[in-house]
């Protein structure tokens, strides 16, 4: 069965999991969005952002909890994100990379290399600071 575009906010878990399950991939990038560190909250007026290879990323869960690190790889197809030096040994002696849940880290600092990520957070400053003006004018 195909992929259904439309989404219908079903209250119920296996529908949920069957939307991301089916999801193709560039639905998926927008699955994999990382809560954003305060100040960088304040500067770009946005509450998370989708996660690129470079960003410096603080885990906040689990058992490597309060560790950064720069993004290595992003996998879309299993919502896993990869950062270096978060690394586990193996019985045999060689260290693999530990796959984390983007729900359980925080950008730090972003990678503005690409031109159309950072154009798309200024668009997003710029609109801030009209909405906070209104509010200020009507009281």
């Amino acid at each position: 069965m195909a992929f259904v575009k439309t989404w219908n906010k079903s209250t119920q878990p296996r529908k949920q999991r069957k939307f991301r399950y089916k999801a193709p991939l560039h639905i998926r990038q927008k699955l994999v969005r990382v809560n954003l560190y305060k100040d960088l909250r304040e500067k770009h007026g946005k509450r998370n952002a989708q996660v690129c290879v470079g960003d410096k990323v603080k885990i906040m869960r689990g058992q490597f909890t309060k560790k950064e690190g720069k993004v290595e790889r992003v996998d879309l197809k299993r919502e896993k994100v990869y950062v270096t030096s978060i690394e586990k040994i193996k019985k045999n002696g060689t260290k693999f990379l530990v796959a984390l849940s983007p729900s359980n880290l925080m950008i730090v600092e972003l990678n503005l290399k690409d031109k159309k990520r950072k154009a798309k957070l200024t668009i997003q400053t710029k609109t801030a600071p009209k909405a906070e003006e209104k509010t200020e004018k009507s009281e």
